[in-house]
């Protein structure tokens, strides 16, 4: 059944290879992507090599809260990530680079290509994200001794019926894993249903909320001024937008102005290379507007941020957020990495990707919108009352903080994973 899944994978991959080469998240890397490293790419030492694998940026950063337990964990390890698309490269080089040891781009899942990432990277630990569910690096992994857990495991249980009908045909994957580390009791649940090992499966909760309630920076003040944004005034900020959601948000901040002047509005598109194409709009609406990456030379009412990296920060000098991709189908953006900021949280009807973030915060600091017009509603309200806005904001990063501590959970079972090749260091005795 393996040899099936083998013959599959490599046919599709010669279908989609045109596709991969040219299309902007992946057609960088095509060495790595392959098995091939180059010397000095992966990092060398003598402590365990713990490979850390999330598909994008926001995938690496939901991983990241995980780097310093397992460092405490395991004093002298090598933390190696490797991610997907470009975008997922750029940020962890550039943003985690303090905190990892190496980055690479993920192999394919070719049986040849996964077998010999492994003998390459000689991983003492796979750690795998969501459903990164991956057949030939699995089985790859499995046959070098490595040691494989699943990280905020979740399986959908609209897509059950197909994961039980491609392990059947192909055979389980699950059952080649050591650990399933899920966000939920429900994860769990669908875990053991498709067939995960009872022993091996534990509800430890999201990574992603322990790295959502950051204290203030030095950097946050030069980021205002990169941003143009007077020291004081009201910020209504928008983060992670998609196509046609600028253009409604626009609307909505021009009807904001005359009962609020001094109201700024900085957009985070999802996709920076769309700055130019909203830079536009809000010049056709009529308001005069600036980039982050040129500092906002023209003082303008909008501001687009067209850079990387920077979105966490940036929330932390808005007054309000609303969160994009929930006027439109794309299922939703996080919503809880504003909240632990302290600010009041607002998103739109389509938030698909995001349940149970959701289901964290309504109520507790986070507004669900149906449309442009409620948006206006609900924003003008908490605009008139400062003492309630503040309130809102206040809930909200306490929810969030009250969720944390996924990380040192996870941590403490890799640690028993791999207790007996890496025993914890003796404590000093007095």
């Amino acid at each position: 059944m393996r040899l099936l899944y083998i013959l599959a994978s490599y046919a599709l991959f010669a279908l989609l290879f045109p596709v991969l080469s040219v299309y902007r998240k992946t057609r960088h890397g095509l060495g790595q992507r392959l098995g091939f490293y180059a010397p000095g790419v992966l990092p060398k030492g003598p402590g365990p090599l713990l490979w850390l694998h999330g598909a994008s940026a926001g995938d690496l950063l939901a991983l990241s809260p995980m780097f310093g337990p397992l460092r405490e964990r395991f004093p002298g390890c090598r933390i190696l990530l490797s991610t997907t698309t470009n975008t997922g490269f750029l940020m962890a080089r550039d943003r985690l680079a303090k905190q990892i040891d190496g980055v690479v781009y993920a192999p394919y899942d070719l049986w040849g290509v996964t077998r010999r990432a492994v003998k390459a990277i000689q991983p003492d630990l796979l750690v795998l994200e969501y459903t990164e569910i991956w057949p030939n690096l699995i089985r790859a992994a499995k046959r070098q001794g490595v040691g494989i857990a699943l990280t905020n495991g979740r399986f959908s249980p609209k897509n059950l019926g197909k994961y039980r009908w491609l392990f059947a045909l192909i055979g389980n994957p699950l059952r080649d894993m050591d650990l399933f580390l899920m966000r939920q009791e429900e994860e769990a649940g669908r875990a053991r249903h498709l067939g995960a090992p009872e022993a091996r499966v534990w509800v430890t909760g999201n990574t992603k909320f322990d790295a959502l309630t950051a204290a203030p920076l030095p950097e946050d003040e030069a980021l205002r001024r990169a941003l143009g944004l007077p020291e004081g005034g009201p910020v209504l900020m928008a983060g992670s937008t998609h196509e046609g959601e600028e253009a409604q948000l626009l609307a909505v901040y021009r009807r904001l102005l005359p009962a609020h002047p001094g109201l700024r509005l900085v957009v985070a598109p999802r996709y920076i290379d769309r700055a130019g194409r909203i830079l536009g709009l809000a010049r056709e609406a009529g308001l005069t507007a600036g980039l982050r990456s040129k500092g906002n030379l023209e003082g303008g009412q909008v501001v687009v941020l067209d850079t990387m990296g920077e979105l966490g920060r940036a929330y932390r000098l808005a007054t309000l957020v609303f969160v994009g991709g929930s006027f439109t189908k794309r299922g939703g953006q996080n919503i809880l990495e504003p909240a632990g900021q302290g600010k009041p949280v607002l998103y739109g009807p389509h938030m698909d990707n995001f349940r149970d973030s959701v289901q964290v915060l309504e109520g507790h600091g986070g507004l669900q919108v149906q449309d442009a017009e409620d948006l206006y509603r609900r924003v003008s309200e908490l605009l008139a009352r400062p003492e309630a806005l503040g309130a809102l904001g206040a809930q909200a990063r306490q929810t969030v903080s009250q969720i944390s501590g996924a990380s040192r959970r996870n941590v403490e079972h890799m640690g028993a994973l791999l207790a007996r090749a890496f025993p914890p260091p003796m404590e000093k005795q007095e």
